[in-house]
């Protein structure tokens, strides 16, 4: 994926974080998974995010509302109470999803919440800069996602969210998105993908016509220099694009 010059809010590279791989290298500063961290548990804690994608806006109003009451605890019990600080993490986002999940993302409870928080940031991008910006948490849910063994219908949301951003300007970390559709390629996939590069968006020729080829050459890196070389091949040297060279991995 692409880095946009002037793409506006959000477009610039947030903090790597040493994130590695996985969701272990430093993103939070706590990890908890006991029995009781169920299914049920995280939609006791964390239900009434869901609002914040709901098509209504004032059930995403609702839900907004909520996020900045649970980011208040979580101000307040810093420092001073540790296992009230955990609790409040637990009950917010993104905080809630700086824990460990094991070594398959697939059955961890959390799961719909990591493709929640992806999808509000790709559906509603300015909410979700205002009040929930973290480029490493996006990065390494990203990368973590990317991954065989999902479900249908978790594969299809995937699916979503990567024809969803091939579509709009380069946000910061965007072009983690090609790992996701990689994981994901399917018939279905790519006859979308094809769509957005016919269409008349520049963003989304650009950026659908690069993942269509590289999808194509699956030992190929998603590196500035396979950018820059895709580019030439396209559009032609010194060609007008609206966008950048991704930074290197």
């Amino acid at each position: 994926m692409t880095n946009g010059a002037g793409a506006g809010e959000g477009s610039e590279e947030g903090p790597d974080g040493g994130l590695g791989e996985g969701l272990d290298g430093g993103l939070g500063e706590w990890s908890h998974e006991g029995p009781d961290d169920d299914a049920r548990a995280w939609r006791a804690r964390l239900g009434w995010a869901f609002g914040l994608v709901a098509e209504d806006p004032a059930d995403r109003a609702a839900a907004l509302a909520r996020l900045i009451e649970v980011k208040g605890e979580v101000r307040a019990a810093r420092g001073w109470d540790p296992a009230a600080y955990e609790e409040a993490q637990r009950g917010s986002l993104p905080e809630a999803l700086w824990c460990h999940y094991g070594t398959d993302i697939a059955t961890w409870p959390g799961l719909p919440y990591a493709l929640l928080f992806l999808e509000w940031e790709a559906r509603h991008p300015r909410e979700w800069t205002e009040h929930c910006k973290e480029w490493a948490t996006k990065k390494g849910l990203i990368r973590d996602l990317a991954a065989a063994g999902h479900g249908e219908a978790v594969r299809a949301r995937l699916t979503d969210l990567v024809v969803t951003v091939v579509q709009r300007a380069y946000r910061c970390k965007d072009r983690e998105y090609v790992r996701v559709a990689r994981a994901v390629d399917s018939p279905e996939l790519r006859r979308r993908l094809r769509i957005a590069a016919s269409s008349d968006d520049p963003w989304a020729r650009c950026h659908a016509g690069y993942v269509l080829w590289i999808l194509d050459r699956p030992g190929t890196p998603n590196s500035r220099r396979v950018w820059r070389t895709w580019l030439a091949e396209e559009f032609g040297a010194g060609a007008a694009v609206p966008v950048r060279p991704p930074r290197a991995p």
